[in-house]
């Protein structure tokens, strides 16, 4: 295999062992650093490693100063670009970008070698609490910034912005990404500046579904979450707001609606389908959930469809007109009909037309050499059930970003092994009459059997000829949440009708576990 000009020179020169134990302050290691990342600007990546392909963590630290002059020397710097650190470059800035950034800083290969470029104007941090704790009206105590900076989610140090300048990782705020070439390893944002990267990793997330303009979907007064600005602005409105209206009947619609009985609002949901959170609850659990919903005052339109969004004299957003020509008043609308995976600037590198999202192996490979993709926007393989997913959950965005970094970075090698996992919690804000949590863990399919009565707790079970395939929970210890994804992975053989006369959720819970043992 021949070897490039830099990383034969690498392995011929070495610096003195003070400049390696503090590199950072040391000026002269930080211009080599910068020095390789300009030579890296020419030389061609045409497999899957990072252009300086180091091989170990030190590597890049044991060159001389005198090695910037023999680049400049030799022409190898001959283009400009925005970005300090090239080495590892990941395109996003949610849950995924931020623990990835960890792993990288673990594995001692963050500091002068990874660039993260987000839209946002944040650092990372945990997504989900957009529509829970962060709705909530200013006297319930809603969370805000640097309270859920990633990595407190997963029990991890909070990273606010100040954590990335420390461990030496170059932040490029609000300019998202917008063009690629692959072949050249060079990226263009929003603003025209000119990143370069030895390995990418795409962890662009999601987009939510809009409506059309055309019916009103950008009317002032409509609302989609998917960031921090996005929220603020529905907590404005939210602020000098009477009546609600929330389309869709999944994750955003139960947990949007939730926070706005916090602020004492008229609120309604409208959905097609005929139940809440169609594609996991059963007709029986949704019904007991709209129940609780009920006796807060939320209101259900099931099996309607939009046809407009109306608006006043001012332009703003007045009504929802449903397809059956009836109206729905409202001044605040919520829009949560799902997402679709952020993919337009990488849209040559190989997709999954079935399931949407980048096509990934175990390792979170894409088909082109060098780059990755993690999070909401890779389609990989779901080792447990033998097929191909794509998931939209935080649990996911944390564990492929970790096992993608891993993979890179080491000799790891291990297949992703994920077991799904969903879960909400709301109304949990000070004052609330009842806190609702539940857990799920496994697939959802075969035939299900429900124990308990919902006050506070129940549990459903899936079995699948014979096997529990999947468990939810709502109310669980922290002890029964914990026994879930032991069952749900293991799938042991279960008598369904002793489970079903089961007395209690603790009872049930109890039968489960000893068909772990038998």
């Amino acid at each position: 295999v021949s070897r490039s000009p830099l990383l034969s020179l690498s392995h011929s020169l070495s610096l003195p062992s003070s400049s390696v134990s503090n590199p950072r302050s040391n000026p002269s290691v930080v211009a080599v650093r910068r020095a390789m990342a300009l030579a890296s600007t020419t030389l061609p990546a045409k497999t899957g490693l990072s252009l300086w392909c180091p091989t170990s963590p030190s590597l890049a630290r044991r060159l001389p100063v005198r090695f910037s002059s023999r680049i400049a020397s030799r022409g190898l710097v001959t283009a400009s670009f925005a970005n300090e650190n090239r080495e590892f470059v990941i395109i996003g800035g949610g849950n995924a970008a931020g623990y990835a950034a960890r792993t990288f800083v673990e594995n001692g290969m963050a500091d002068g070698r990874l660039c993260i470029v987000t839209k946002e104007a944040y650092a990372p941090y945990e997504r989900p609490a957009l529509t829970k704790a962060y709705l909530f009206p200013p006297e319930k105590k809603p969370a805000r910034l640097p309270g859920f900076h990633t990595c407190v989610g997963g029990g991890g140090e909070r990273q606010t912005p100040d954590w990335y300048k420390e461990k030496g990782i170059e932040m490029i705020y609000e300019d998202p990404v917008t063009g690629a070439d692959f072949e050249k390893q060079t990226l263009t944002t929003n603003t025209g500046k000119q990143l370069k990267y030895g390995s990418l990793i795409i962890a662009t997330g999601c987009t939510a579904s809009r409506f059309p303009d055309k019916i009103g979907g950008n009317l002032p007064g409509v609302h989609y979450i998917r960031e921090v600005a996005d929220a603020d602005s529905l907590i404005s409105s939210l602020g000098k707001s009477k009546k609600v209206v929330i389309v869709g009947g999944g994750y955003i619609g139960m947990e949007v609606a939730a926070a706005a009985v916090a602020w004492n609002l008229d609120t309604t949901i409208v959905f097609p389908e005929d139940q809440l959170l169609q594609r996991l609850f059963t007709p029986s659990l949704a019904q007991r959930y709209e129940e609780l919903y009920r006796q807060n005052g939320v209101k259900f339109v099931k099996g309607a469809s939009i046809n407009n969004l109306e608006a006043g004299s001012d332009g703003r957003v007045t009504a929802v007109k449903l397809a059956d020509g009836s109206t729905i008043e409202a001044d605040t609308v919520v829009i949560g009909i799902g997402a679709k995976p952020a993919i337009d600037p990488f849209e040559t590198l190989s997709m999954n037309k079935s399931i949407g999202g980048i096509q990934v192996d175990g390792l979170f490979r894409t088909s082109t050499p060098g780059i990755f993709a993690i999070g909401d926007v890779a389609a990989f393989p779901l080792k447990i059930y033998d097929r191909m997913t794509r998931v939209e959950h935080v649990d996911h965005a944390r564990r492929s970003a970790q096992h993608c970094v891993k993979s890179l970075l080491t000799a790891h090698t291990d297949t992703y092994d994920y077991l799904p996992y969903f879960y909400s919690r709301v109304f949990e804000y000070e004052g609330s009459s009842r806190k609702v949590w539940w857990q799920f863990y496994g697939d959802n399919v075969g035939e299900t059997v429900e124990v308990g009565n919902f006050d506070p707790k129940i549990a459903t079970f899936w079995i699948d000829s014979g096997r529990l395939k999947g468990v939810l929970v709502e109310s669980g210890s922290p002890e029964e949440f914990q026994l879930l994804p032991k069952l749900a992975r293991s799938q042991p053989i279960v008598d369904k009708a002793k489970l079903a006369s089961a007395s209690s959720v603790e009872e049930a819970l109890e039968i489960a576990q000893a068909a772990l043992q038998s």
